[in-house]
């Protein structure tokens, strides 16, 4: 039996043997190596100066760039798992693994230079992926980056990608009379399922937020909504299943919000207050995102409406709050954003009729210059 967190271990042949780990700089592997000895104090020397050895070769490839960006980025993903959200870990070791590993990993920083880099990035991520893809493999890139030069003193090298010509795509929503067909379905017959998808159209919640929310967080004395956590379904290691579903923190801390509720709203959940568990809409666990969304899509072809994402509901609430005379400032809060130009540029898409309304207003004032009515 090895003793606790030493990694020694006594063998049948009576020897002690001594395990200890490296990774290879030059390509990142790890290795196992074994020191043996007929004692065990003989064998836990060998094994310190075996670790310091291997240390000082380490420290020497270093200093002469000698180590592969896949080294250096499997200590910064141990230091992001430790210190960030774990959504957060799991999207940056998602994009490493995917886009920046197999193409750049085993470049030695004694080679990398932003030259480099972009010969290794550039000639088909331009065209095969999106702006905000490579605006994540980027981010992801440079934290690698900016690490290695703190901590292992290699020269500091940033990559930027060009940037493409963006296409201000407008998000889809809900129009008038797919609005009306759907609120009449909601409200027959209504449940606590039918009231979650109320409650995203009055007020922008997301997926994750509105199947995280407990009745804890709402307050109908004050109509207040305090927007506390969010779930997802992410890969987890160590478990027999592949993924699992995690409650944790919003998005940001911009998504950490309360939101007044209308005097209707607030009525409208005082009936269900409270009932059957922790959850507002799923009793006494968080409710599985991918089963709400499958939920809202019967909704939708039984309302008669066409299908769509459930962030329509978000891009069409926003809309309405616009064409309904809320300020930018309030709705980027409502929504949890943290700059105003998000909301403007994302979620803000004023109808036919509310540009005819300005127009309107405008032609009133040129028309009192010529003394009009």
């Amino acid at each position: 039996m090895s003793r606790r967190g030493e990694n020694i271990r006594k063998r049948k042949d009576g020897r002690w043997e001594g395990r200890y780990y490296t990774q290879e700089p030059q390509t990142g592997y790890r290795s196992i190596h074994s020191v043996y000895a007929r004692s065990y104090g003989e064998v836990k020397e060998k094994l310190s100066a075996a670790k310091l050895s291997a240390k000082n070769v380490f420290k020497e490839q270093n200093r002469q760039g000698n180590v592969c960006l896949h080294t250096v980025a499997e200590e910064w993903l141990i230091i992001i798992k430790n210190e960030k959200k774990y959504a957060t870990y799991i999207k940056y070791r998602t994009v490493y693994e995917k886009y920046i590993r197999d193409k750049a990993g085993r470049v030695l920083f004694s080679e990398l230079n932003t030259e480099v880099l972009a010969g290794i990035f550039q000639k088909e991520d331009q065209t095969t992926l999106s702006n905000s893809l490579q605006n994540s493999i980027s981010c992801v890139l440079n934290q690698i980056l900016n690490y290695a030069a703190l901590y292992h003193h290699f020269t500091t090298i940033q990559y930027t990608h060009p940037k493409r010509r963006r296409e201000n795509k407008m998000a889809e929503i809900l129009s008038f009379d797919e609005q009306k067909k759907l609120f009449q379905y909601l409200y027959n017959e209504m449940d606590i399922y039918k009231l979650g998808i109320i409650i995203c159209l009055s007020t922008g919640l997301r997926l994750g937020e509105i199947c995280s929310l407990k009745w804890n967080d709402i307050n109908l004395e004050e109509k207040i909504m305090h927007v506390n956590t969010t779930v997802q379904r992410m890969p987890v290691d160590g478990r027999d299943s592949k993924t699992a579903l995690l409650e944790g923190e919003p998005k940001s801390i911009f998504s950490k919000r309360e939101i007044p509720l209308s005097d209707e709203l607030a009525q409208l959940i005082h009936v269900y207050y409270r009932t059957g568990g922790k959850y507002v809409i799923n009793k006494n666990s968080p409710m599985e995102p991918r089963t709400y969304q499958n939920k809202f899509q019967r909704y939708l072809q039984s309302a008669g409406v066409k299908k769509t994402n459930f962030h329509t509901l978000r891009h069409t609430f926003a809309t309405n709050c616009i064409n309904g005379g809320v300020d930018i400032k309030s709705l980027s809060e409502l929504l949890g954003h943290s700059d105003v130009k998000i909301t403007l540029n994302r979620y803000v898409h004023p109808t036919v009729e509310i540009k005819r309304r300005h127009m309107n207003s405008l032609a009133s004032i040129y028309g009192q210059f010529l003394g009009q009515q």
